[in-house]
């Protein structure tokens, strides 16, 4: 071999170690990222209350038994944590990894979950999770609501459980020229909206912020997009299903009228097994009054 093939190689050889460490660097380098949301309707007694998000983790480990997640989530200090959906994934489903996360988690505040997309897609493994979790004391909420007091005062956390976990035939009866998903979202959101107190909303998916402007919750917490997975700097996510390509809900905050909604890229992957320019995110939301 040549010096100048010699040297060709090792410099091909280097481009590959390069973008193979870029690869998993960028798919396993957890960043925490922080929003800060201030609103006139939080009590005062929830100023600098604080919210830790983890989303679509799809059995994924981040550290051996999810170590570096959950020394993560301490480090937070999170007065409660959301897991807002694909927390197991249809293709590849191992409900112990995920109890093994959540049973750390609830250790460190208080769990709230929802469905995602995948949990339906495996009903009894679902159900195994639901009641596994439920049992280390992790909230499940599937279209229902709970409140969290302090001094006097309180906020709302409501669930809204994904379409994919419902049949058609328990809507047919209102006999509407809309969609499925449609009389879903407007007859399940019309129970979880409340004009009388705060509500924190967890919605898997964003694409659906319209309804839950209508619903009139002012915090929702979304996940699902997956940040488009391959992102371009400074431009965004190049395709998420449901939204096509360029998609607009794809991370970080959007407002509209009296919601904000704020989107994770969430943790885990799916149909395409790897991030570029996209790292896994937990958030820290931290409530302000006005």
């Amino acid at each position: 071999m040549t010096k100048k093939k010699k040297i060709a190689l090792f410099v091909f050889l280097g481009i590959l170690v390069f973008l193979i460490a870029f690869l998993i660097w960028g798919n396993k380098s957890l960043e925490s990222n922080n929003y800060t949301v201030t609103h006139k309707d939080i009590p005062n007694s929830f100023d600098g209350f604080r919210i830790v998000q983890v989303s679509d983790l799809h059995n994924t480990q981040i550290g051996i038994n999810n170590r570096r997640l959950i020394k993560s989530l301490k480090k937070a200090e999170p007065d409660i944590i959301v897991i807002t959906g694909d927390l197991i994934d249809n293709r590849r489903t191992d409900v112990e990894v995920a109890l093994d996360f959540t049973k750390e988690a609830v250790k460190i505040a208080p769990c709230y979950y929802i469905t995602g997309n995948h949990e339906p897609l495996v009903p009894e493994e679902y159900e195994a999770l639901k009641s596994a979790m439920i049992e280390q004391g992790v909230t499940v909420l599937e279209n229902d609501s709970r409140y969290i007091e302090k001094d006097g005062e309180r906020i709302r956390i409501s669930g809204l459980d994904d379409p994919f976990a419902h049949s058609m035939k328990e809507y047919e009866h209102l006999h509407s020229e809309y969609s499925y998903t449609h009389l879903y979202l407007i007859t399940e959101l019309e129970k979880l909206g409340d004009d009388d107190c705060y509500t924190v909303l967890l919605g898997h998916r964003p694409e659906y912020f319209d309804y839950y402007v209508d619903c009139g919750a002012e915090l929702v917490l979304s996940g699902h997009a997956h940040g488009g997975q391959i992102r371009i700097p400074y431009v965004g996510a190049i395709y998420i299903p449901y939204q096509g390509f360029m998609p607009k809900y794809d991370e970080g905050v959007f407002t509209e009228e009296n919601t904000t909604m704020i989107i994770s890229r969430g943790i885990g992957n799916s149909q395409i097994p790897i991030r570029i320019f996209n790292r896994p995110e937990i958030l820290t939301i931290e409530l302000k009054s006005e």
